[in-house]
């Protein structure tokens, strides 16, 4: 899923952003891309909602398994905890 600046015409604002964000740490990838889109709490344009997913993607916040469920793998404290233990990151 990579959709480039050329093709998006709405980028999403930061509380759109933000409402995706929690609405898909919240939804442990129980729901497909399609379900989550439905279950969230303001609408959303399809497009502009893609165009987040994709960003989320990039920025390494969000994997999409092969039956198109979204799943939240961002966790920086857990991160935090692992360098504390001696974790290498390079």
């Amino acid at each position: 899923m990579q959709v480039f600046k050329n093709e998006v015409l709405r980028f999403p604002r930061l509380d759109t952003v933000l409402m995706i964000e929690k609405a898909l740490m919240d939804a442990g990838g129980d729901y497909s891309v399609r379900e989550l889109w439905k279950k969230l709490p303001k609408q959303v344009m399809w497009q502009t909602y893609m165009a987040t997913l994709d960003y989320l993607e990039y920025s390494g916040k969000i994997l999409i398994d092969t039956e198109k469920h979204p799943i939240w793998i961002w966790a920086p404290k857990e991160v935090k905890e692992l360098k504390k233990k001696g974790l290498v990151v390079r």
